[in-house]
């Protein structure tokens, strides 16, 4: 048992990171690439960015002695529907020296598994986008939202950061001074948080800043609702207010009334220290008291952990998951 490896890879838009465990819990190696999602970089550039991350956590190793891999990326139906994108995937694996199997989940499961190592609960996520899935079993169940920018993720990012700008807007279309907010997104936005005598041209200057730039980026705007919040901006507070009642119910949609399983938070926004974080918890402590309310952590050493379980050595994955994710 204490030769035994298993591997695990956290896949997203900007970064690849994996990690190489012993069935004990010691961490032998981690590696980090560039992003490696296939939907949004290709299967080729993911397929090399893996094997990047693969290659530096299995520097001080040989690769014969890992027994099982678990790699989690979003999007992960649509890679192992991809006869072409899951060969570049095999295909790394095996360059990197691996022979033995892995398996794919979507990233959704590996946050969860980075809260707790309960087989049934809920895992809710806001970064740029937005997403929670019921997890039954260690597998990924019903699942509410996730639509993308265009016909969801409410109370996003980029939800977030859209909503400045429409508040902007109605300010300057009524003719009135931008607030707090409205002054921080219109500088980002144009440069300047000057109206120009003629409020319309301010309003056709930022949607043009908007429309220049690829939709999603209006989540770079999130910061800025955050940062005035946390000062208490009245503009900012509601529309926290309001992502968070997004997030809340996009987890009603799935969870049933009175469950008590556990609820993962995951995503910049809901696992750093935010308003809207703080807001979130708050709704689901009062919609299901009696759910215990965990942080996502390390998604690479998570991948890792389900991995580990499935091998006959662990008969108890419980205590494992314990010895990887110590509770505060």
């Amino acid at each position: 048992m204490s030769d035994t490896v298993v591997v695990g890879l956290d896949v997203g838009g900007t970064s690849t990171r994996a990690t190489a465990l012993t069935l004990a819990g010691d961490r032998l190696g981690t590696g980090r690439a560039g992003g490696g999602n296939p939907t949004s970089h290709g299967a080729e550039r993911a397929a090399a960015e893996l094997l990047t991350a693969l290659r530096e956590a299995l520097t001080d190793l040989e690769p014969t002695r890992v027994a099982a891999g678990t790699i989690g990326l979003a999007g992960a139906g649509r890679l192992l529907a991809d006869p072409a994108g899951r060969a570049a995937f095999d295909q790394a694996w095996h360059d990197a020296g691996l022979r033995c199997p892995y398996e794919v989940h979507g990233d959704a499961l590996v946050a969860y598994a980075s809260g707790t190592a309960a087989p049934d609960g809920t895992i809710l996520i806001a970064g740029t986008g937005a997403i929670t899935a019921q997890v039954t079993d260690l597998r990924l169940d019903r699942i509410a939202d996730g639509h993308g920018w265009l016909l969801g993720d409410a109370g996003s990012g980029f939800w977030l950061g859209r909503e400045a700008v429409r508040r902007l807007l109605a300010d300057l279309d009524a003719g009135q001074a931008p607030g707090t907010l409205g002054t921080a997104v219109l500088t980002e936005l144009v440069g300047s948080a000057d109206v120009a005598p003629r409020p319309r041209d301010t309003v056709d200057a930022t949607i043009q800043a908007v429309t220049r730039r690829p939709p999603i980026e209006l989540a770079r705007l999130a910061p800025l609702v955050v940062t005035a919040a946390t000062d208490g901006e009245p503009v900012a507070t509601a529309l926290i207010a309001e992502a968070a009642a997004h997030l809340a119910g996009s987890v009603g949609r799935i969870r049933p009334g009175g469950a008590t399983t556990p609820v993962v938070l995951g995503g910049g926004l809901l696992t750093a220290d935010t308003p809207l974080a703080a807001a979130v918890r708050a709704e689901i402590a009062r919609d299901w008291p009696d759910a215990t309310l965990r942080t996502a952590g390390d998604g690479a050493a998570a991948a890792a952990w389900l991995a580990a379980r499935g091998l006959p050595e662990v008969t108890d994955p419980a205590a494992l998951h314990a010895r990887l994710f110590p509770t505060p």
